[in-house]
């Protein structure tokens, strides 16, 4: 039986083969690591359960990073109910993956900073599902955990180290919104 760190390790390992590139493809790597996920959830479900259980709010533990290209791995914890602001990834490329719960995920596109947001879509994420974005184009999305008793776990892969990001905010009856630089943080590494 595979335990959850060996299970986390070789997420992490699919994800630093499949992004040697600059522009890696997303949808063959979501495809990889959702297939990962499926095989292995219930190793991952509880071995994970003190990021499900212990209710510190939104958090993001680093599981592995590369420096050129640049890549991060990410699993987020999503308190009950929790839903982010809408935020861009600073130009980055990244997917994301439900690892346990489900996640909806609204997403924005423009074709230039000076056109106002317009809504893409959403989409919802169970165990293995996923979504991407891109980086050559401005976009934007808000997360919410649909469970309103279960922390939600998602698994994160950006082309870099999401350092900064911007907020957004719509401003009320306009087509535009506006902009709040923010710092993410790290609670700690995952050992994997």
């Amino acid at each position: 039986m595979r335990t959850y760190r060996h299970s986390l390790k070789t997420l992490r390992d699919v994800a630093l083969a499949h992004t040697l590139e600059k522009n890696p493809d997303l949808a063959s790597l979501a495809r990889e690591l959702g297939g990962i996920i499926h095989r292995d959830m219930r190793a991952l479900a509880d071995g994970l359960s003190d990021l499900r259980n212990h209710n510190r709010g939104f958090e993001r533990w680093l599981v592995g990073r590369r420096g050129r290209p640049g890549v991060s791995v990410l699993v987020m914890a999503w308190p009950p109910g929790y839903t982010t602001p809408s935020h861009d990834h600073s130009g980055l490329w990244g997917i994301e993956l439900s690892l346990y719960g489900a996640l909806e995920v609204e997403s924005w596109s423009r074709a230039s900073t000076a056109q106002p947001w317009q809504l893409r879509g959403r989409d919802w994420l169970g165990p293995g599902d996923a979504t991407w974005f891109d980086a050559d184009m401005p976009y934007m999305h808000r997360c919410r955990n649909l469970s309103r008793q279960e922390t939600a776990l998602t698994l994160h892969v950006y082309g870099g180290d999401l350092d900064d990001y911007t907020t957004y905010e719509q401003i009320e009856a306009e087509p535009f919104w506006q902009s709040q630089p923010q710092r993410a943080r790290i609670a700690g590494p995952l050992r994997v």
